[in-house]
This record gives C-alpha cells, structure tokens and sequence, in this order.
C-alpha cells in the first residue's frame, strides 16, 4: 500500500481523507489525539480502489478580479482506479498514472484538465457585463510532480506540482501554466490538513483575451466605458494561497462514509490581470474564496 496517496490526492484541491491510526492501536482499541506517528497503519479501503464523491458550495468573485461575490454549487470527486489517481483542480480534475513508491520520493505524470468561466456567466457588475459574455475555456495538458514524505513526521507529504494546460475549445486559445507547493499533514485520526502555495502564468493570447479593454465592444452608454487598456504580453496573472479541512463524521476515514470539507483562500492579482480596468476601476487585486462541502467515500 502506498501510504502516501491518502495526502497525495489532498495537496492539489479541496477534499476529504484522513489518516487512521497505527495498527497496534487499532488492535488494542485505543487512539491517539494527535497524527500518527507510523507509517504501518491498516489503511482500510483507502489502501486499494476507492472513490469519493461530492457536493460543495462557494463563495468567490463573480469575474477574475471581481469585487462582488457569487455563490455556485460545485461537485467534487476523487479516488484510486486501477492505479490511477484521480484529483480534483480548481473547477476540474487530475489524473496521474504513476502510483508513487512506499518510501522515498514519488513521481506524479498524467493529464489536467478544467472548464474556465471567466465572465462567462454570472458578472454582476454593470458597466463590465455592457462589454459582453466571453466563451468558455475547455483547458487540458500534462501535468508533473515530485512529492517528498515524511518531512515534518512520518505521514506527511511535501508535494511541487505544474500544469500545463492549452485551450481546446477556441476561447482564448492560449497557454496557461499553474505551478504549486502544498504541505499535507494529518492533524488527527479523522482530521487532515492541506496547505498550499500557487501561481498562474498565461500567455499573450489569454492575456488579450480576459484582459484587454476595448471602448468599440461597450454596449453601454458611451461615457460609461472604460479605458482602453492593452496588455503588455505573457506574464503571471496571479499568486495565492489556500487552506484545506478535511474532517471525517465518525472519526475514521478507513471505513468510508461521509465527511465535510472546508477551504479558505486568497489570491493577489498582479501584471495585467491586476492592470486592467476591469479590476483596477471596478474590482479588486485582492480575491477570495470560502468553500464547504459534503463527500461520501466507498471502496471499490
């Protein structure tokens, strides 16, 4: 059993899992209050093919670099598939084909993929809804990793991830690169946390798309528009940060059921992202995000 795959399927998104306590406590009945402090501990279904599904609400801004908020309802979902793990990524998923080894450093190779819809629906401002309704993005690409165990103790994970996604689907028909580096740690027998560090770069083409301004696509009245605003290129659009909860209902993640995830995070716009009108005069460098959700666990 790869007893990192538990903390390795929490580093790159919001979701349940925790770490059980050793065997010899689960055979003498008794549990520790804080994290495990072996590796030899009975897995349960986490230990082979297992899927977890759910549902989540989330507050966060209604366009990147919004000021005004919009509540959506998101699915989450993650597992173990004949080796395959499956991971969620911001408003989609993961999958890596490479099963990381029981001791020392693991390797992550397999494919991303997300739907972005950047002001695609839901803009609440008025002057910036006047300038239209872009498409929606289908992204995908490969994705890489290296994670490194048992940094602080035993049963954590120190993971650096990047994706490197492309626009399929003809929106902005650009390049997007997303690197990260999350530390997960099991806080107790039903309680895990993740937090990670991450940043997005974008190219020319996407940085047009989203960002630039132009007075002849306002529909609007004509003294309501916005400034032109042309970006300068490719360049990072943002830096941020983000903090995972996930807590198991009856105190044990080995034997499924259901659970609750909670996330906060924050993310600092910045190069034209932060530039633009659309966030300079009607938003906000500064986004957050709040986040809970109900899952269920089984094994397969």
């Amino acid at each position: 059993m790869n007893y990192r795959k538990i903390a390795s399927l929490l580093a790159g998104a919001p979701l349940l899992a925790a770490m059980p306590a050793t065997a010899q406590e689960a055979e003498s009945g008794r549990a520790e209050e804080g994290p495990p402090a072996e590796r030899n501990f009975d897995p349960g279904i986490l230990g082979g093919d297992f899927i977890t599904v759910g549902v989540g609400g989330a507050l966060s801004p209604s366009y990147t670099g919004s000021d005004d908020y919009v509540f959506s309802v998101l699915p989450v979902a993650l597992g173990n598939v004949g080796g395959v793990q499956i991971t969620p990524r911001a408003a989609g998923l993961r999958l890596d084909f490479i099963e990381n080894p029981d001791q020392g450093v693991g390797f992550d190779l397999g494919v991303a993929a997300r739907l972005r819809n950047n002001r695609a629906e839901d803009i609440e401002d008025e002057v910036v809804l006047q300038y239209g309704e872009l498409d929606r993005a289908i992204e995908v690409g490969p994705s890489v990793g290296v994670s490194f165990p048992g940094v602080l103790i035993p049963v954590d994970t120190l993971s650096v991830s990047t994706d490197v996604m492309f626009d399929v689907a003809g929106a902005h028909d650009g390049t997007v690169i997303a690197p990260s580096v999350s530390y997960t740690t099991p806080l107790s027998r039903g309680m895990i946390a993740s937090l990670s560090f991450n940043a997005e770069w974008a190219d020319e083409s996407f940085q047009d798309y989203y960002f630039r301004s132009d007075p002849l696509t306002f529909t609007g009245v004509p003294g309501d528009a916005l400034p032109a605003y042309e970006p300068d290129g490719g360049g990072f659009t943002s830096v941020g940060a983000n903090l995972l909860l996930g807590i198991d209902l009856d105190g044990d993640a080995t034997n499924g059921g259901f659970g609750l995830i909670v996330l906060t995070g924050y993310s600092r716009l910045v190069g034209d992202a932060a530039d633009t009108p659309f966030t300079t005069l009607r938003g906000t460098r500064d986004q957050f995000l709040g986040a809970i959700g109900l899952t269920y666990s089984f094994g397969l």
